[in-house]
């Protein structure tokens, strides 16, 4: 372990087969495949089957990041999943993935932080191998946001869609590696992007569910305002913290929420187009697994190479954001 810091040994990820396009949603609700594409980005995305669970996916982006690493499930220390769509209250959905994927060795824990989860656990995995506390800790982001997504609202069942995206953290040479984190949060802006029900708060109940209360409800102006201003200030900050300037940057790696989001993003830092990576046009918006899914196509289409600096930069419900600069 001597000169050596935690980093990324592979990653993968899972999306559903079915595809609910734009020409689809026309015939739920008053929307316009123009209307979508020109305010999101968004040219269709990928939804579950009703027998399928977060897990199901989480479990399969995690055996494609395991084999990525050349790291074997019984190797694996920790297992953190990032999910506001648990299989279940409890237990832990890490816990079901622990169990499906055969990681005898492994503790296992849920984390709750919108969109921003897998930087989250990614800070967390690099702060307990940098500390010696585990070697190997996968982090798995994975949500089906269709299963609390309203297909009678139309200003958000545009926007969302289902998939896992994993990594597995552990040492690296020298010269590779996270180089900084940035994480924080704004709980007074909790009310701009929640589920009401379903918690202690509001438990389920016919008046619960009659009222729509288990489905994502959105301010989506002020949560627009809050993303754009979180995306350059974590991304400067975690430049700033590791000792680097925005000309570093090889590939920016953000949270796929809105087309408008990113192209602000990319502007503010002078980024040529191929520098990011884009994938909300074929899933929308996947929640946390939405940066290690377009981390991993990068990876496997080769626009993300050994020795490149990746900013992974993301938002979410909480209010929360996070960055992550690694060397690749």
């Amino acid at each position: 372990m001597a000169g050596m810091r935690a980093g990324i040994l592979g990653t993968g990820s899972a999306v559903p087969e079915r595809v609910l396009s734009n020409a689809d949603l026309e015939k739920m609700v008053d929307t316009s495949d123009e209307w979508i594409v020109t305010r999101t980005g968004i040219k269709e995305r990928r939804i579950a089957e009703a027998y399928e669970a977060t897990s199901d996916y989480a479990v399969r982006a995690s055996e494609k990041a395991l084999q990525a690493a050349g790291v074997a499930a019984e190797e694996i220390d920790l297992v953190i999943c990032a999910t506001v769509t648990p299989d279940m209250m409890f237990p832990a959905t890490a816990c079901i993935i622990q169990d499906k994927l055969g990681a005898t060795h492994a503790g296992a824990v849920d984390i709750e932080s919108g969109c921003s989860g897998f930087l989250y656990g990614a800070a967390m995995a690099a702060a307990m191998v940098d500390a010696g506390m585990y070697r190997h800790v996968l982090v798995v982001a994975a949500d089906l946001l269709s299963r609390i997504t309203d297909y009678e609202d139309r200003s958000t069942c545009v926007l969302f869609g289902d998939g896992a995206g994993a990594a597995v953290i552990g040492p690296v040479p020298e010269g590779r590696g996270f180089l900084a984190f940035d994480l924080g949060s704004d709980g007074s802006g909790g009310e701009f992007l929640f589920m009401p029900a379903g918690g202690s708060r509001r438990p389920p109940s016919a008046e619960t569910v009659a009222a729509r209360e288990h489905f994502i409800k959105m301010q989506g102006q002020e949560t627009f305002k809050f993303a754009v201003k979180a995306m350059a200030s974590a991304t400067e900050s975690v430049l700033a913290k590791a000792g680097l300037d925005k000309d570093a940057i090889d590939l920016l790696v953000p949270h796929q929420a809105n087309i408008r989001i990113i192209d602000a993003a990319r502007k503010r830092f002078g980024l040529d187009e191929s520098k990011v990576v884009i994938t909300i046009d074929k899933y929308g918006n996947t929640s946390a697994s939405s940066i290690p899914i377009a981390l991993d196509e990068a990876i496997r289409e080769g626009r993300a190479k050994v020795g490149d600096l990746a900013v992974l930069v993301g938002f979410g419900a909480g209010l929360t954001w996070g960055a992550a600069a690694v060397r690749l």
